[in-house]
């Protein structure tokens, strides 16, 4: 009949939306792959920067990790000190291998760490940039020596700041003096030129790189909405390879010819993005490879050639972006520097069209207001208020449906189980009555696109994470912390995630149990029944949804109830 096909549409929609997010959200993290084979793979691209080892040749053994702090400490650097970045570069190949983002800790707990987003070599992974320059091989003439990982650079002041670049300066003591200059603005964009200067009787061809390494496969959520890896621009198509599509890949190495564009690592928050010269054609990769039992992987680029004649001096130009993926500051830098989709660095997957202008909409409440809660609250009326023509329809069909519910009955009880004619006199009575029994799913219909984009707000933004409500919401991008097992708290005994069900997922639960009251219940007993279980059902799947969706989620019931109430009395059915 027309009324429970109307309910089981509704029913089959939410359980589709919440199931698919749930899924998608609480699934166990991917499993750990098989260990992989300890031989070398085949021959390879090599890197641009490092020795590679060659064919046949035994591995060494990997070194024991030592003490980030320690490695710092002992080695000649630059200091890096900026307003929102704090770290150094290593005079040992003029490497940027030591920066920590000032304004991120690593939890909500005060006097947690803050994000060390680079790590230097001897570390447990490794995570850094370095600059250079390549020669062409291959005709058998003698290549010139290169500044490379290991070069002893000198530089002209001790720290590097906003303010004040630094220069590092190497001559290879045969005609050839190389200088890298450093400059850092006051968020996370750091600018490189490398000159090369030939004082020799010689000319040279040099091509300029750029690769950022990154040792050891991250733990990522593993989730399908968002993308955790390698990916960039080129071409002004973007192009995502997650860790194990590169471990997929032949021979470990994916390459891109482009003009323009952007190549970097990212994860959920944070990414290192190397910036090319936005005017000139380069050949970027990405990289990976087994080495010392260690997985590997380096986005990288190598510049158009550079031609210097005896007295002459060639310069190239690149960008590394390290660190948190503020959305209007990656904004600005795609405005400002003329980068190519770099917006894209936030995964804001198919709905962009919806997910940005939401996130949008979300930080105006919020410089507002000044609490990412009370602007999601704000957005739930906004969305209401948008959609007030429709829903307004919506449920008064359904309240048309609900002073029906009698006539439907006796309907029932008159044709039993000739289910022809009972459809056929259903019909008849929703023509009669001018009823439309598909409206009533448009309340549910439309918060969809909504209901995803806000998901995707919450869970990929930076702007979110860490971002108090009130009371025990200390995080609106991470579940309720409190649960009804340990009566909120009043017990001291922490349980397992699978009873982690908070306060704001039992409040939804209560407001979605309202409303179905005040929904058209259907004439079936057993069907009744399951609609009764839907709350309980939905309150255990929201439960490890972000705290902000399901605020959402509650608030939007409440405001529908509402809505809804209003209408019912004015139409004379009774709620």
């Amino acid at each position: 009949m027309m009324d429970q096909k109307n309910l089981f549409i509704a029913i089959g929609l939410s359980i589709a939306i919440v199931l698919g997010f749930h899924y998608f959200y609480d699934r166990p993290r991917v499993q750990q792959q098989a260990q992989q084979q300890e031989q070398q793979q085949p021959a390879q691209t090599p890197l641009p920067g490092t020795a590679p080892l060659a064919p046949g040749a035994q591995a060494p053994a990997a070194p024991q990790a030592r003490d980030r702090a320690a490695i710092v400490a002992e080695g000649k650097r630059v200091t890096i000190d900026s307003p929102r970045l704090a770290g150094s570069i290593s005079l040992v190949g003029g490497l940027v291998d030591d920066v920590v983002l000032k304004d991120y800790h690593e939890t909500v707990e005060p006097g947690s760490p803050r994000i060390a987003l680079l790590h230097p070599a001897g570390t447990a992974h490794p995570y850094y940039a370095e600059f250079g320059w390549t020669a062409a091989g291959g005709n058998g003439a003698q290549q010139p020596k290169l500044p490379d990982s290991n070069t002893p650079w000198s530089a002209d002041r001790q720290t590097l700041t906003a303010d004040q670049p630094v220069t590092l300066a190497w001559d290879n003591g045969a005609g050839l003096k190389f200088k890298r200059v450093y400059a850092l603005d006051k968020n996370f964009m750091m600018t490189v030129v490398q000159r090369v200067e030939n004082t020799g009787t010689d000319p040279v061809t040099l091509y300029p790189y750029a690769l950022v390494s990154r040792s050891g496969t991250p733990e990522v959520l593993g989730f399908y909405i968002l993308h955790e890896g390698l990916l960039g621009v080129f071409d002004g198509s973007l192009k995502e390879y997650t860790y194990k599509n590169m471990q997929e890949e032949k021979n470990g190495t994916a390459k891109f010819a482009t003009a323009g564009g952007w190549l970097g690592i990212t994860d959920k928050y944070w990414l290192v993005a190397l910036v090319p010269p936005q005017g000139e054609k380069v050949d970027a990769y990405f990289r990976y490879v087994l080495r010392d039992k260690t997985d590997k992987y380096q986005i990288d680029y190598i510049g158009a050639a550079r031609a210097v004649a005896p007295g002459a001096a060639a310069e190239s130009e690149g960008r590394l972006f390290a660190g948190a993926k503020e959305v209007k500051l990656i904004d600005a830098y795609e405005k400002d520097l003329l980068i190519k989709l770099f917006d894209r660095a936030v995964d804001w997957g198919w709905f962009y069209w919806l997910t940005k202008p939401i996130f949008f909409v979300l930080d105006f409440f919020y410089g507002v207001i000044g609490n990412f809660g009370l602007a999601i609250l704000l957005l739930t009326v906004v969305v209401k208020g948008l959609f007030f023509p429709l829903a307004n329809k919506s449920y008064k069909s359904m309240s048309s449906m609900k002073k029906l519910q009698p006539q439907m009955i006796a309907l029932r009880e008159k044709f039993g189980e000739d289910r022809q004619a009972l459809n056929q006199a259903m019909m008849e009575l929703y023509k009669r009555e001018k009823v439309n029994p598909v409206s009533g799913c448009l309340p549910i219909v439309i918060q969809i696109p909504v209901f995803f984009a806000l998901y995707k707000v919450l869970f990929v933004t930076i702007e979110m994470r860490h971002a108090p409500f009130y009371g025990w919401i200390k995080d609106l991008s991470a579940q309720d912390p409190t649960s009804i097992f340990n009566l909120f708290g009043l017990i001291p005994w922490t349980p397992p995630h699978i009873l982690m069900i908070g306060a704001w997922p039992l409040l939804m639960g209560v407001t979605m149990f309202l409303q179905q009251k005040l929904n058209p219940q259907p004439p079936d007993p057993v069907q009744a029944k399951i609609f009764m279980m839907l709350p309980i059902f939905f309150t255990y799947l929201l439960s490890a949804f972000p705290a902000g969706l399901v605020i959402y989620w509650a608030w939007n019931n409440l405001l529908s109830i509402a809505q809804q109430w209003v209408i019912m009395r004015r139409a004379g059915v009774k709620a």
